[in-house]
């Protein structure tokens, strides 16, 4: 976070809450409803709309659509694979948990770039240079890149050591350490797909990301079944044709995505002369996605710590929160569609000098997203049970799983404003404000707690969900209270 001193005429303006516009066009009076059915089919089939101009709710709606349809579809198929891999039993769907909790590192890393790179792509745009952001692309792809084989080679090696570390049984090590191994292994794919989806979002093109994930995930779909239970003329590879699915899927949309940016006529297209190595720009993504990488290490090594901490419980409890918050996050990924629709207007509007409209975008999309995780924190309270039920019949996995629904659904109305707030931050290019604002509120607040009160109070898993939703909250605050204060607005990048 800056710490120069703001000149007056910067400080942001307190926007009344009454003035704030939401663009919910569902509410319109009927004769307007004709134009929300062209700018829905605009939305998804794509615009070439200049989001620095015009009716501010109508460039939110065309982004967040396709943004929003992509996460929907991502989170369905969150839902989906689980689903298959619980029908192998608890121990597989702790394996799922345990590998994944380690993924969130690859997970982290890539979401810091594709950050650092929605930033830069979307000031270009903003700017009118789309040489410029595509010499920025090719730079984030080759940093992307590196750093998966970093990850890869010791992944595969030392795939059952790890697992071993996280707190997994000798069971899991000895029979299931095959899905870690695939998925450690092929982290290139993850790695490539947030990079070049964040490329189309922040040029404007979210209408190919959605189609890209929906690709990718409708193949895993049809996957996932084929190669863990062996349909047809393929062999059952249990949970380790999960992982292969998975890794097929995404790879076959990463082809697709390098298609699209080489022969696609988008905002962003890639040609020979930007294949090459610009150290001043690789610097400067490296420098602005540190802050993106470590709020996310930081956010994702708390899971990690609450996954050690529930891992003490046994296999129950461990399965029961991964069904839970496989759950959550079919619930909150359409929201973070919302929130990256945000993002890319503030970065397009800041690098078109107008950082007010930037700011008023913050504010639609933040209470249109308080709106949608109330009406979903509200059904996850009340479906708790029939939700978890839906991936297991173990009474013992079903009350966990259902306890941990009710008490983090309770924290989703404040999530829903912060989440909007933190993605603005990095929109702007403000890495750093998030990575401290989760340093404190994960790392020196939420692991503490959880510790505290499912070992020291006794509440067992109870206390780990309780933590996540105290340390989400505070996080909220933090943001809104940082956000207010405009320095987001001073920015370069």
């Amino acid at each position: 976070m800056s710490q120069h001193k703001i000149p007056q005429q910067t400080i942001v303006n307190k926007l009344p809450l009454k003035r704030i516009t939401v663009p919910l066009h569902f509410f319109s009076s009927a004769d307007k409803r004709h134009q929300m059915m062209r700018d829905l089919k605009e939305a998804i089939m794509g615009t070439e709309q200049d989001f620095t101009r015009g009716k501010l709710s109508r460039a939110l709606f065309l982004l967040s659509v396709p943004m929003v349809l992509e996460m929907l579809l991502e989170s369905v198929f969150a839902v989906v694979d689980i689903f298959f891999v619980s029908k192998l039993g608890p121990d597989a769907i702790a394996t799922v948990g345990l590998t994944e909790s380690i993924i969130t590192i690859v997970y982290a890393i890539a979401v810091g770039l594709s950050m650092a790179t929605t930033s830069m792509v979307s000031r270009r745009i903003g700017e009118k240079n789309p040489d410029g952001a595509a010499n920025t692309a090719f730079q984030a792809i080759l940093v992307g890149s590196f750093i998966s084989l970093l990850i890869a080679v010791p992944g595969v090696i030392f795939a059952s050591d790890i697992l071993t570390l996280m707190g997994a049984s000798g069971k899991i090590v000895a029979e299931m350490h095959g899905y870690a191994t695939w998925m450690l292994g092929g982290n290139m794919v993850i790695m490539l797909l947030f990079i070049n989806n964040a490329i189309f979002r922040s040029a404007g093109d979210a209408a190919i990301s959605m189609r890209v994930l929906w690709f990718a995930n409708i193949l895993n779909i049809i996957l996932d079944p084929l190669l863990i239970f062996g349909i047809g003329p393929f062999e059952g590879l249990g949970i380790r044709g999960a992982a292969i699915a998975t890794t097929i899927g995404r790879g076959l949309a990463v082809l697709f995505q390098f298609y699209l940016l080489f022969y696609g006529k988008k905002r962003v297209r890639l040609s020979w002369r930007h294949l090459k190595v610009d150290f001043r720009l690789i610097g400067k993504l490296i420098r602005i996605s540190l802050g993106g990488i470590g709020q996310n290490l930081i956010a994702t090594s708390s899971w990690i710590g609450l996954v050690r901490i529930i891992s003490i419980f046994g296999s129950v409890a461990l399965a029961g929160y991964t069904i839970a918050l496989r759950i959550v996050i079919f619930a909150l990924l359409p929201s973070w569609g919302l929130s990256n629709a945000a993002s890319t207007l503030v970065g397009q509007n800041l690098g078109a000098k107008q950082p007010e409209r930037a700011e008023k975008s913050v504010w639609a999309a933040a209470w249109v997203n308080v709106i949608l995780l109330a009406f979903a924190g509200t059904g996850m309270m009340f479906f708790s049970h029939s939700l978890v039920r839906m991936f297991i019949n173990d009474p013992d996995v079903i009350r966990t799983g259902s306890l941990g629904l009710r008490i983090v659904a309770a924290g989703f109305i404040a999530y829903g404003l912060g989440m909007v707030m933190v993605n603005a931050f990095n929109g702007a290019g403000d890495t750093m404000t998030p990575t401290w604002i989760n340093v404190f509120c994960f790392w020196l607040f939420e692991i503490p707690l959880a510790w505290l009160l499912a070992i020291p109070a006794g509440m067992n898993e109870t206390g780990v969900f309780l933590a996540i939703v105290a340390a989400e909250t505070t996080m909220t605050l933090t943001a809104w209270i940082l956000f207010r204060r405009g320095r987001w607005k001073l920015k370069e990048v």
